[in-house]
This record gives C-alpha cells, sequence and structure tokens, in this order.
C-alpha cells in the first residue's frame, strides 16, 4: 500500500504528464478546414442586405453599372439574380457582380440556392450553373460584349434531383493553376471531393486564398486545393493585365456570375489575411 508521500509523488507525475500531452497538442497545425474555429467577430459582411451598395454589375452586350432588366436586385433580405426581363431569349447576354474592392488575399464565405427555372434561350450548361469569380480583371477593362472577365472560377453547380452534378470545380478563363504540382490543360478541374446539393437547399461556399494556394470548400468540407495561378501570355485580354511580362497573377476582383439559372444569395461575407 501506498503512504500519503508516496501517493502524493505519484499524482504529481500524472499531472505532468498531462501537462506534457496539452503542450504537445498546442504545436499540432492551426490552419483550418472549415468556418467552425473562426470566430464570427472576423467575418465582414460585403453584402448589406439592404441593396446593392459595393457592387457593381456588367452585362454583356451593355455599359458597366447598367443593371439591365434589373438582373441583380435584393428584396426581403436576398440578394438574387433574375431573368424575368429578358424576354424568350437570354441571347448570351451573360453578366458579372463585382465587388468593388481589389483583394489579395482572403477568405470568402457565401450563402446560396438555385431557384426556380433556367431562362429561355440559355445554353444547356446553364442549367443551374453559375460561379464566384475571384482574381479577376477590373470591371473597367471588360469589353462591351465580352461575357465573361479574365479570371478564376469556384463553379457553382445543382443537381437535377437524380444526377450527380457537383459543386465546386476550379475553372479558368485567360489563366492556368497548378494542381498536384501541374498546369491544368483543361478549362474546368472538377473537385477532389464530389458533393451534389437538389432541390432549392441553401449551401454554404466557401474560398481560401493565402498566397497563391486556393482552397474550396462546401459546407465545411474540403473538396478541391491548387495553386499559383498565372496570366495565360496567349490571350489577348489576360496579357493586358501582365506587369513587365510577369505571368503571375497577385489579386484582382471578385465576382459573381448571371449565366442562366436564377440563384439566391442570403450571406457574402470575408476575412482578409
Amino acid at each position: 500500500m501506498l503512504h500519503n508521500k508516496e501517493l502524493l509523488l505519484v499524482f504529481s507525475f500524472l499531472i505532468g504528464c498531462i501537462s506534457c500531452g496539452d503542450k504537445k497538442a498546442e504545436k499540432k497545425d492551426t490552419s483550418y478546414t472549415s468556418t467552425e474555429t473562426i470566430s464570427n467577430e472576423k467575418w465582414i459582411p460585403l453584402f448589406n442586405k439592404k441593396d446593392l451598395q459595393g457592387f457593381t454589375m456588367k452585362i454583356s452586350g451593355y455599359p458597366l453599372g447598367e443593371n439591365f432588366g434589373n438582373t441583380f436586385r435584393v428584396k426581403d433580405s436576398i440578394l438574387s439574380i433574375r431573368y424575368d426581363g429578358y424576354g424568350d431569349d437570354l441571347q448570351d447576354r451573360f453578366g458579372t457582380l463585382y465587388f468593388d474592392k481589389r483583394l489579395t488575399n482572403y477568405r470568402l464565405k457565401i450563402e446560396y440556392r438555385f431557384v426556380g427555372e433556367t431562362a429561355a434561350g440559355a445554353p444547356e450548361w446553364g442549367y443551374r450553373d453559375s460561379g464566384i469569380q475571384f482574381h479577376g480583371q477590373p470591371p473597367e477593362t471588360q469589353g462591351l460584349n465580352q461575357p465573361f472577365p479574365i479570371c478564376l472560377e469556384y463553379n457553382l453547380h445543382g443537381g437535377n434531383g437524380t444526377d450527380e452534378r457537383p459543386v465546386g470545380a476550379a475553372c479558368a478563363n485567360g489563366m492556368f493553376f497548378e494542381i498536384d504540382g501541374k498546369k491544368n490543360t483543361t478549362t474546368c478541374v472538377q473537385p477532389t471531393i464530389a458533393k451534389t446539393f437538389h432541390g432549392d437547399q441553401w449551401v454554404t461556399a466557401e474560398l481560401d486564398i493565402k498566397n497563391g494556394k486556393i482552397t474550396h470548400y462546401v459546407n465545411g468540407i474540403e473538396i478541391l486545393s491548387y495553386a499559383n495561378p498565372t496570366y495565360d501570355p496567349d490571350n489577348e485580354t489576360a496579357k493586358t493585365l501582365m506587369e513587365n511580362n510577369d505571368t503571375t497573377v497577385k489579386g484582382g476582383y471578385l465576382s459573381f456570375q448571371s449565366n442562366s439559372h436564377p440563384i439566391d444569395f442570403r450571406k457574402i461575407e470575408f476575412i482578409e489575411y
């Protein structure tokens, strides 16, 4: 049987071991993979839930700032993209809603849902399709009839109730990026983890950009990671964005697509690094 003094020594030893374990735990990688580890106090709203203050639209065929057909609108604290003012033919009048500030390193979080029917005259790929565009060209440089900006894209897809249609592909327009150390050879690269969301459910998409590394998340799960975006020197518009023939992409403008299908956003917020 242990005496009081011996018990005290054993107890002290155990406490020391626990403390050592705690210190080891503190040295673990603290990089996060979901918003659960980010304080809610750090997120800055980009959408004020009242109007389109802080955003500028560009619709193909119309001057910068003209909101043809009331495409982009706010009602009941929801930012919506609609096509009820386009008649019976979309006529490839794709649009872009730019956030007015140039960004470099940041984490973006949005809550979105697809609703309703695809616009009449939309391309086949336009069904429940939209996108978060980033590292984009300045809004004032987008041509009058240029359908999409030079940018990278977190592709937003919605399911049709039956087939798998994963959200979160990485797409590039006038740019390249590296995935698994190799330059992409296709316009879009599918997510490593496939998640399809059917119906009109709300989905949380996150985009993390830090020092050339880009990561996509959906509902807190990492689904794709890639790095080192560069401009395509063979793209005439992309070439105008290069400085001293340097193809490195060092930031750009954040925007949201108006492709062909109605979509709602109830939250758009970010954290700058």
